[in-house]
Parts: structure tokens; C-alpha cells; sequence
């Protein structure tokens, strides 16, 4: 046998034709593990900072956002864990629901409420850290 199994689940068309697998899913999965490497990491340092802050007031808060490190940690902290759940959620939907127009409705759907989510919550941080007002 020159290289097919004769127990291939492809047809022989779709052997002739090149037709199968989209190669995205590696993507996917190697953005997951990623991103969830990299969120765990920050949603370590991100609890450590709200056990620090607990009990401190809104001053202190204001005053801790301020410092770039702790807002650009914050910004990494939205965007990675936005970038996890998208891509998940992408991987589910597109599992499991099998007709076209759902499907595509709520990849969008999904997408569009990842970007909004990030620009809005990278604004809130932005405006607290950089006029100290919440």
C-alpha cells in the first residue's frame, strides 16, 4: 500500500482532491495552552494584589493603579484571559453546533464581544490609572 491505509476513513475523492482536515485546530491548541500559561501566571499576581488591597480603601487602590507596572499588568491580565476565553469558546462552537448561520452568528457574536470587553475594560484602566479617579 503506497502510503493509504485500506482502512482510511476518507473517500477516495477526497484522498484525490487534498480535501480534510482545516490544520487550525494545532493554532488553537497551542493559543490555549499559551494563553492559559500566561493567565495563570497573571491571575496569580492579580490575587495577590486584591489580598494586598483588601480592606484598603479607594484612595489606596487609586494609588496603586497609578504605578505603570501593576496598569499594564491589569491591561495583560483583561487581554490574556479575553484571548483564553475567545478561543475556547471559538473551539466549543464550532464542536458543536452543526448549521451554518448559528455557527457563524455566534463566532461573531463571540468575537465582537471579546474586542468590546478588552477595549472597554483597557479604557476603565487607562482613565483610573492615569487620572486616579475609578
Amino acid at each position: 500500500m503506497s502510503g493509504v491505509s485500506s482502512h482510511s476513513l476518507r473517500t477516495a475523492r477526497s484522498r484525490a482532491l487534498g480535501l480534510g482536515a482545516a490544520h487550525h485546530g494545532v493554532s488553537h491548541f497551542i493559543v490555549e495552552r499559551i494563553s492559559g500559561l500566561i493567565f495563570t501566571v497573571l491571575a496569580l499576581w492579580g490575587v495577590w494584589s486584591a489580598v494586598s488591597l483588601a480592606g484598603a480603601g479607594p484612595d489606596a487602590a487609586a494609588y496603586w493603579l497609578s504605578r505603570p507596572l501593576n496598569a499594564v499588568l491589569l491591561s495583560l491580565l483583561l487581554v490574556v484571559g479575553l484571548v483564553h476565553v475567545k478561543h475556547a469558546m471559538q473551539v466549543v462552537i464550532e464542536d458543536y453546533i452543526q448549521s451554518f448561520l448559528p455557527k457563524a452568528t455566534l463566532l461573531v457574536l463571540n468575537f465582537s464581544i471579546c474586542v468590546l470587553a478588552g477595549a472597554l475594560g483597557v479604557f476603565a484602566i487607562l482613565k483610573a490609572a492615569l487620572t486616579g479617579a475609578f
